[in-house]
């Protein structure tokens, strides 16, 4: 029987910090744009948890679901395919009777039984989700989402994903997945040193502060990007920040005004910046896509991405022009990309006629 898509599909990304929920109606526009924090790692009720704050917040609830994850990867799990698995029964235990697709990447949309047979297929596949989708919209071109976590670079043109790696393995060796994003990355794994009056000084190897105090102090973190506790479990303001990151260079905050941190901020920005130019001048040296291909950007990082952009000399464009809806609504399609991307190619596929 088909999926009765009266209200839409609702697009669900399984993270192992955050879950991401998109509604779409059955034209595909986007209803409703959720994000509530999840730490997987703490244990599976987290992720109940989360599903059962999204569904509270939805004005009207669809009963097609389109999921994909990267949740699997977290330590809660021994390994991925039991990750995929407690997810995947997760989702179907929760909406039985309902309309259930798991995202598997070249697979396509599988049924729940299904997905946990092909868990390699389904493990971390929502980079492709949202890479195929804009293959449908645009020629060419490099999909850049920056996440609180994360950043993907995924290569695509003449309507399909090209990225030569599948696997977060695969993908970390190409520079298709680089493990840094503007939320949650410690500060240490940035640079191993930054310029304090007039030395260069090691930074200290401890989780002292994350990239979202970086940001919180260049004024670039969108307010609702963190959505978890600080490194130290303090205030989320710039002041706070400043005092983090001052531990870094083994200092307390009164050493410097905030103007001075944020100066730190500003080079310890640009050793990320940095690193994620290099991966994409690798993926554009492959000669694959033209010198006008441009970047699209995604996630709560996309300010990063538009520098990105500058930076390699690419022309810029958001992932949310890929959708109709709420104007108000379009940031945040651009912050969720994998759950609205997952939802609209099921509502795709379940929308075209049969194969004969």
């Amino acid at each position: 029987m088909p999926p009765d898509q009266g209200s839409g599909w609702l697009g669900w990304d399984l993270g192992g910090a955050h879950l991401k929920a998109v509604q779409l109606d059955g034209a595909g526009r986007v209803m409703v744009v959720l994000q509530v924090p999840c730490p997987l790692w703490q244990g599976l009720g987290h992720l109940e948890s989360a599903i059962d704050a999204v569904l509270g917040q939805l004005p009207q609830r669809a009963v097609c679901h389109a999921v994909t994850m990267t949740g699997e990867l977290a330590d809660l799990f021994e390994d991925r395919a039991q990750g995929v698995a407690s997810l995947v029964g997760c989702i179907a235990r929760r909406f039985v009777g309902e309309t259930i697709r798991i995202y598997a990447g070249p697979a396509g949309l599988l049924d729940p039984a299904a997905a946990m047979a092909a868990a390699p297929q389904v493990a971390s596949a929502n980079w492709m989700a949202s890479a195929s989708l804009a293959a449908t919209r645009f020629p060419q071109g490099l999909l850049v989402d920056i996440g609180s976590t994360t950043t993907d670079l995924v290569p695509f043109r003449d309507g399909r994903v090209s990225a030569q790696g599948y696997a977060d393995h695969e993908r970390l060796a190409l520079g298709e997945l680089v493990y840094s994003g503007v939320v949650r990355t410690p500060v240490m794994a940035l640079a191993r040193r930054v310029p304090w009056c007039g030395s260069w000084v090691p930074l200290m190897a401890e989780h002292f502060a994350t990239t979202a105090d970086l940001y919180r102090l260049t004024g670039e973190l969108p307010d609702h990007a963190d959505l978890m506790p600080s490194a130290d479990g303090r205030a989320k303001t710039p002041a706070a920040s400043a005092g983090r990151v001052s531990r870094m260079l083994g200092l307390d905050g009164s050493a410097a005004d905030l103007s001075g941190w944020r100066r730190v901020a500003e080079v310890l920005a640009e050793a990320q910046l940095r690193t994620l130019a290099d991966a994409g001048t690798c993926i554009f040296s492959r000669g694959e896509l033209a010198a006008d291909a441009p970047i699209l950007g995604a996630g709560v990082g996309r300010f990063l991405a538009k520098r990105l952009a500058a930076r390699l000399g690419r022309a810029y464009l958001g992932f949310e022009s890929l959708f109709d809806g709420p104007p108000a609504l379009a940031p945040d399609v651009a912050d969720c990309a994998p759950a609205a991307a997952v939802a609209r190619l099921a509502l795709e596929r379940a929308a075209a006629p049969p194969v004969t």
